[in-house]
């Protein structure tokens, strides 16, 4: 979204992810409404194209499992731009699927928690050191249904992306009495080139259970995004927003 809705103006939003898929659109529609955006991703060349269609957008190669990587990065982006007001986390990985759980090796499982949780974590807690200076954040994390109920054949994606939702609630009651809120969305299937990669029994399996039988859109996805990080969303922290086509239970 572009054009006469500029909420976002004079805001540093920083997109991790942001390379393809969920993080590449929201940025680009974080940009649209007037933020200056600065990307992250592990995966140069992408991200590089990336930046180049996102008018001002600044980036940085960054492995966000990697601790002195995160923390250099946030440092570098305050100097750079003197303050960071949303920090959307998009960075993730399925790892195995189609697969039971005696079948995931140790490594296999430990790369996925390094990412989707230990990444989730570094990136938290460094976006909100900075964001207690000024006392105003906003951090949205990406949980999953799976995270919620658990998807057969993906242990190790549901397992630390239930680890999300619970660091969401946590750091989210940490930070209640400031200006700052930590929230996450926990989609069903939303049509990425990360799904596209899965196995098609797991893409099957998961949008069968989807109440309208169908994936989630990019838009639609930044359109609930793009509220929660926004100035309105301010009585909402430590919460997780559903986007299922019907398929949460609770």
């Amino acid at each position: 979204m572009s054009g006469d809705n500029q909420r976002f103006k004079d805001q540093v939003a920083v997109v991790t992810g942001a390379a393809e898929g969920i993080g590449r659109h929201l940025a680009e529609r974080l940009a649209g409404e007037g933020a200056r955006v600065v990307i992250i991703d592990r995966q140069a060349a992408l991200l590089e194209s990336c930046a180049a269609e996102i008018p001002g957008a600044d980036w940085q190669v960054v492995d966000i499992s990697d601790d002195t990587e995160v923390c250099a990065a946030f440092k570098a982006i305050m100097a750079e731009c003197g303050r960071i007001d949303i920090v959307v986390n998009c960075a993730g990985i399925v790892g195995p699927n189609a697969r039971k759980v005696t079948e995931v090796e140790v490594g296999e499982f430990d790369e996925v928690y390094a990412v989707n949780l230990r990444g989730s974590f570094l990136v938290t807690k460094y976006a909100l050191q900075h964001m207690e200076e000024r006392n105003y954040g906003r951090i949205l994390l990406f949980a999953s249904i799976a995270g919620k109920e658990g998807n057969a054949g993906m242990s190790a994606y549901s397992s630390t992306k239930a680890g999300v939702i619970g660091l969401v609630k946590s750091a989210g009651k940490d930070f209640s009495e400031t200006g700052i809120t930590v929230n996450a969305i926990a989609p069903a299937v939303i049509r990425t080139g990360m799904v596209e990669a899965l196995d098609q029994w797991q893409v099957d399996y998961m949008t069968e259970k989807i109440p309208m039988k169908r994936c989630g859109t990019l838009d639609e996805v930044a359109a609930l995004s793009c509220w929660i990080v926004s100035p309105e969303a301010s009585f909402t922290t430590g919460a997780v927003f559903d986007l299922s086509g019907g398929r949460a239970t609770y």
